[in-house]
């Protein structure tokens, strides 16, 4: 019996499966965001919020933790120095699967997997992902532009003039 024992198969053996988890979660916390089909990124998904939970922990232990599941020593410390404390205060949930349609090669289901910290904005079949930084600075920026405005004086109308 299967009691207790979660994991998508996915295919391939144990020693693949984690192999290509390993890279599946490097290329996320390099890239911030993965495409994948839904199976792999379902399991992907656990594996890389253990890996977040790992680097909010932040101490030598968890570090070496990390190197042996991830098997790259770039990956961990981005997950260390600058994905992990964006975090600090979430308890969970920090990638999301955004769905894309069928591959066209075998109509496998496709996906995106990212960190949540971003905004998808979509049009049509492209999308593009800007993080939430740059969100704030755009608006930061409009209301500038709009202070400046109300700030010039103001110029009599023709009708006063007359």
């Amino acid at each position: 019996m299967r009691h207790r024992v979660h994991t998508f198969k996915i295919g391939r053996s144990g020693s693949h499966r984690r192999a290509m988890l390993a890279n599946m979660i490097a290329s996320l916390i390099e890239h911030e965001q993965i495409k994948t089909t839904v199976v792999k990124a379902k399991e992907a998904r656990r594996f890389a919020e253990k890996m977040i939970t790992l680097g909010k922990r932040g101490d030598l232990h968890r570090r070496r933790l990390a190197v042996a599941r991830l098997r790259s020593k770039s990956a961990v410390k981005k997950l260390f120095d600058e994905i992990a404390p964006r975090y600090a205060e979430r308890n969970g949930g920090y990638t999301r699967i955004i769905r894309l349609g069928a591959r066209r090669g075998d109509g496998a289901e496709m996906c995106f997997l990212q960190l949540v910290e971003q905004d998808l904005v979509t049009s049509g079949t492209n999308a593009k992902v800007t993080s939430a930084d740059e969100n704030v600075a755009a608006v930061n920026d409009a209301e500038t532009v709009v202070e400046a405005k109300t700030a010039e004086p103001d110029k009599p109308d023709k009708e006063e003039m007359s």
